[in-house]
């Protein structure tokens, strides 16, 4: 089955937002394998057909959930970090940003974590394509003198790996999380190691 085209007008590009918030609450919520066509149809308000206008299938309406997991994190991690006047700064901000939209898109965050199992290569683009722009962030800084001296990739990933685990510590897992204290603690980890 061929992939179907982008809609064209307005009211084709809100029903097709309407039915991934749809299948980004259902699978988000049950798991890729639980989560059926007819679930998502039924939580978009819309006929069983009508997924079929916009979608070829589950796995690609899950495919582009992870992109969308993507292209929204990158922005609002981007949005924050703008503003701040140094890298150590940024480092905060974004880990906040980053925190706070896994509390507000929790099912996404957990789309992109089924991902390794589900779609493994956009799981692995995913994160590659964050790890990427991260690195050059860090390079950037270090040459400004606003980090020491390092492997900005492996720091990369290292502090990627912290803000995921962040996230289904305190984020997934809590009811009400304290984000402003998890995103202190960490901050000074970040600044300061563990050096006395």
């Amino acid at each position: 089955m061929d992939k179907p085209k982008p809609p064209k007008t307005k009211r084709g590009q809100a029903r097709r937002a309407q039915i991934l918030a749809a299948a980004e609450t259902v699978i988000g919520d049950n798991g890729f394998s639980a989560a059926s066509i007819a679930d998502i149809t039924r939580a978009a308000h819309t006929a069983l057909g009508t997924f079929y206008i916009y979608f070829s299938s589950k796995e690609e309406v899950f495919h582009e959930l992870v992109l969308e997991m993507g292209r929204t994190t990158r922005a609002q991690v981007a949005g924050a970090i703008a503003k701040a006047p140094d890298r150590l700064a940024a480092e905060r901000a974004g880990l906040e940003a980053f925190l706070r939209f896994v509390t507000d898109r929790p099912a996404l965050y957990r789309i992109v974590e089924e991902a390794r199992f589900v779609d493994p290569d956009a799981y692995r683009d995913y994160f590659t394509g964050f790890a990427e722009a991260y690195s050059t962030g860090l390079r950037e800084a270090e040459g400004r003198g606003e980090v020491s001296p390092g492997d900005a990739e492996v720091r990369a990933w290292a502090l990627m790996g912290m803000a995921k685990a962040l996230g289904d510590r305190y984020v997934l897992w809590e009811d009400a999380p304290d984000i402003g204290h998890v995103v202190d603690e960490a901050h000074h980890l970040i600044c300061k190691g563990l050096a006395p």
